[in-house]
């Protein structure tokens, strides 16, 4: 019996790759500064408040850092206040945490607050009324200290190495460009050879499996951008990033026309085909038009494959005449769909 690598539950509690080292290094340093900073401002009871603060701010981007921190912050004073109010009016028995808790919980949804910002709102209350001290001095102290742990939490994921998630745009860009290419190559080849129905499916299944990759490379340029707002590195990788978007926008139409090429090929496919001309003209410039995407995407791929030429092959669209067999159905989609990738590769809509 075979044992799996990895339990299911075990992908619940960890994450397929550690966190970045300077982050878990920037997050120590902000919690132990919150700490010390806040107890020498605020003396009294330990800044616990000011340490989660700082903890729960340090995110993988400045921008979600500030999210993060308004979260808290918000969360915090609604919860202190409602800890304090509750607290004056009932006194400090053990009952009353419940239902502060339960009071906090529904407060944070009659004014539609964020499941996290929800969850700051009960927990804050609870810790205000179980560390035993309900006075309005020990409730602003509590949000003063919370604010100074934001504070520092914000300051320190943007003034020490601030994140900039532009590795995994590029990475996720070059291949999806790279697929396309292999893509491209597959067809032609399916052109030219025998193929069986398994070889048929197997092209039909690696397909459609670009749309997946193609939407896994806009979701990291979106995230690369959201690292962008608010952090001092943004001029130096913003125009990158606003090259892989546009690279992206290049391939999105290719892998509308390179489904519909598989399509064809694989509802039509029989052995008449390999023996077209105008089938062995296509696929040659399939093989070109894979060419061009591997030189769109050379400044995305960190090892590119080496080149034959570094000009682009797809010169003028393909013009063939009519076939000789019955193959006119699939061999005229196929010319559809290759002129309009080479539109999108050499950008001159005119034909």
């Amino acid at each position: 019996m075979r044992i799996p690598r990895r339990l299911p539950t075990i992908d619940r509690i960890q994450a397929a790759q550690r966190v970045p080292l300077v982050q878990v290094a920037k997050t120590a340093v902000a919690t132990v500064g919150a700490w010390l900073v806040a107890g020498w401002l605020i003396p009294g009871p330990l800044p616990v408040f000011a340490a989660i603060a700082a903890l729960l701010v340090v995110q993988p981007s400045v921008n979600q850092s500030f999210g993060k921190a308004l979260e808290r912050s918000f969360g915090v004073t609604i919860g202190v206040i409602i800890a304090s109010i509750i607290a004056i009016v009932f006194g400090d028995f053990a009952w009353v945490i419940l239902v502060t808790i339960v009071i906090a919980i529904f407060a944070a949804w009659a004014l539609k607050m964020t499941a996290t910002t929800s969850n700051q709102v009960a927990i804050s209350a609870m810790l205000v009324l179980a560390l035993g001290a309900s006075s309005p001095e020990y409730a602003v102290d509590r949000v003063l200290e919370t604010l100074i742990g934001a504070a520092i939490g914000l300051i320190i994921n943007a003034a020490i190495v601030p994140p900039v998630l532009v590795k995994p745009a590029r990475r996720d860009v070059g291949l999806l460009g790279e697929e396309i290419a292999a893509c491209l190559d597959r067809l032609a080849d399916a052109l030219v050879t025998p193929q069986s129905a398994a070889d048929l499916n197997a092209l039909l299944i690696e397909a459609r499996l670009l749309r997946p990759m193609a939407d896994a490379a806009g979701r990291s340029i979106d995230e690369g951008y959201d690292s962008l707002t608010f952090n001092p590195r943004r001029s130096a990788h913003r125009s990158e990033l606003d090259s892989y978007r546009a690279l992206l926008a290049r391939f999105y139409p290719m892998l509308t026309q390179i489904a519909g090429m598989t399509r064809a090929v694989t509802d039509h496919w029989n052995d008449s085909l390999i023996v077209e001309p105008q089938v062995h003209a296509i696929g040659e410039q399939l093989r070109r038009a894979a060419h061009d995407t591997r030189l769109l995407i050379r400044p995305a791929v960190d090892e590119p494959e080496p080149m034959t030429s570094e000009i682009p092959a797809l010169t003028s669209p393909l013009v063939v005449s009519a076939p000789k067999g019955g193959n006119w159905v699939v061999i005229g989609a196929l010319i559809e769909d290759l002129r309009r990738i080479h539109e999108n590769l050499t950008d001159d809509p005119a034909m």
